[in-house]
């Protein structure tokens, strides 16, 4: 099975990324959408015939063959509406109940609870961090590479895509060359044990006097914005403590993240490591 993830931080960009996955001919019954809905009133899921999060006409579209729009309630985030099949168990819902739901119309204003104690896969666990921060998400999964790579392209113009097999745990490995201190994130910087670690090394680098400190972030595959605010933090307090510090190979994904935000502007991006290293000594450029 392939997958293939979508991001978008408005509910019109993830319904332009829905219809065009159809205008591409991916299967309806491959993808789930999912959003917070605009009213979190339970009673606006009679409203999901006429417009769900932008997808004008599509809900009423899915309930042949596809399933109808449906509300969940989702412990921590509130309700969440989701369009197509498998929608539950990207939100580690309880299979029986949230499966019956999926049958129902989106009259029928169906609300799921979660299994009590039920433990949630890392993606679970991303999907719900995605949708508390108000994105819309788009998820195709196929036993088609190339309805993967079609999805991909969708996700890659129109949002922002997620590799398949990104580790939700940021890792961080620390290397020096000459007088730059190298760290090597990989994984997903987000609230909690991505960003404490990355606060950990800054703060032990510039204890022991290091003051060029370089992220490699080719690696990372996702960045919520609680990792956006910590590393924005980091560059202010290397700075006050007269330091610089950089990022380098940023993948695509996070580079679109960084534009879509203006960080860009802001922090320091090099586009290689030999590049990175001589800017901390080129003049103008502290």
């Amino acid at each position: 099975m392939h997958t293939a993830i979508g991001v978008f931080d408005t509910r019109d960009g993830a319904a332009a990324a829905y219809e065009k996955l159809l205008e591409r001919y991916v299967p309806p019954q491959e993808i789930v959408y999912l959003t917070r809905p605009e009213e979190e009133d339970s009673s606006a899921g009679k409203k999901l015939g006429v417009k769900v999060g932008g997808l004008t006409g599509i809900a009423t579209g899915m309930t042949v063959g596809v399933g109808a729009a449906v509300f969940f309630a989702v412990p921590g985030i509130g309700q969440v509406v989701a369009l197509g099949f498998g929608a539950a168990a990207l939100l580690g819902l309880a299979g029986a109940g949230a499966g019956s739901a999926m049958r129902k119309t989106a009259a029928d204003d169906v609300t799921v609870r979660p299994t009590p104690h039920r433990k949630c896969s890392e993606d679970v666990e991303l999907f719900r961090k995605v949708l508390t921060e108000g994105h819309s998400l788009i998820v195709v999964r196929s036993e088609s590479q190339e309805v993967a790579n079609v999805a991909n392209g969708v996700f890659n113009r129109l949002g922002m895509n997620m590799p398949e097999h990104t580790p939700i745990r940021m890792q961080a490995a620390q290397r020096q060359l000459d007088d730059v201190v190298i760290v090597d994130v990989s994984g997903r910087i987000t609230l909690g044990e991505g960003s404490a670690v990355l606060r950990q090394v800054v703060r032990e680098n510039l204890e022991q006097g290091h003051r060029k400190i370089l992220f490699n972030l080719h690696d990372v595959g996702y960045i919520d914005s609680s990792g956006l605010g910590e590393l924005i933090k980091l560059y202010a307090t290397v700075r006050s403590q007269g330091g610089q510090l950089k990022l380098v190979q940023v993948s695509e994904r996070v580079r679109d993240l960084l534009h879509m935000t203006k960080l860009h502007l802001v922090l320091e991006i090099e586009p290689d490591e030999a590049a990175a290293i001589q800017s901390f000594t080129a003049p103008g450029r502290h």
